[in-house]
């Protein structure tokens, strides 16, 4: 089943992808309900794929591949949802190929000893960490979408990309409730750390405490600076960028060099 649900999710995704595309070069434009479907079709694959991975017989797997399968899948979710308020279907381009990657990486995790059961609490701090990382990344695209809007009307190009995108100022409160969001998830996700997770200091996980009390400190100091100082557009572009770095290498950075580089 697994092999064919993955099948099915990267087809549904390839297909909305390049009908998108269409769309962004300024082709014949098919109708927004057609990608969406499409979208949704990928959207609901992906679901099946990722819970196929996770749930396994030994327990649960929170392996690196598996993890960026359920970041890709939430991520895909959250921008198909999105896209019904905010004319923001061109994040389909960048958000479906993350996930045909993701999906075809997510059965790669080599070490089954990451597999194994987990407290309610434990649950609770990783899904809402999950979720955090989810809405930062699309905070960051839409950062990016930002910085290429802005740079193209400063030069009076008016077309393509841009033509299709929100006014200046839409874009910029999308970023900021994204941020918000982000940061109350985040919040809530540190919380939970500190309650459920014994050692949050500890030699594995020193390294992603740091960085994700990093990462919010420096997304709190972007938003008091947008409301109290009135910070936006590229200052605004660039911490949140920095904030992400830090999350991500947080995220899949400690990740990464534990379960593939530091075995035993």
């Amino acid at each position: 089943m697994l092999p064919t649900s993955i099948l099915v999710a990267v087809l549904f995704y390839v297909a909305a992808t390049l009908l998108q595309w269409r769309v962004l070069q300024g082709q014949k434009r098919p109708a927004r309900n057609l990608i969406r479907g499409l979208g949704l079709g990928g959207v609901l694959a992906h679901a099946l794929v990722t819970y196929l991975v996770i749930r396994q017989s030994d327990g649960i797997n929170l392996g690196f591949f598996s993890l960026g399968c359920q970041v890709s899948w939430l991520l895909a979710a959250l921008v198909l949802l999105s896209s019904y308020r905010q004319n923001i279907d061109n994040l389909f381009i960048g958000v479906f190929p993350l996930a045909i990657l993701s999906l075809l990486t997510a059965t790669l995790d080599p070490d089954t000893s990451l597999q194994r059961s987990y407290s309610a609490g434990l649950i609770a701090h990783i899904l809402l960490s999950i979720l955090a990382y989810s809405i930062f990344t699309l905070a960051t695209l839409q950062a990016l979408l930002l910085w290429r809007q802005n740079a193209a009307l400063k030069q009076h190009h008016t077309r393509g990309l841009v033509a299709s995108l929100p006014p200046l100022q839409t874009m910029e409160r999308l970023l900021f409730e994204m941020l918000w969001t982000g940061i109350i998830l985040l919040s809530a996700s540190l919380i939970s750390g500190f309650f459920f997770i014994e050692d949050l200091f500890a030699q594995h996980l020193v390294h992603k405490t740091v960085l994700s009390i990093l990462a919010w400190f420096v997304y709190a100091i972007l938003l008091a600076g947008h409301r109290l100082l009135g910070w936006r557009s590229l200052r605004a572009i660039r911490w949140t960028i920095g904030g992400f770095i830090a999350l991500m290498l947080a995220f899949f950075g400690s990740k990464l060099v534990i379960e593939f580089f530091l075995p035993g």
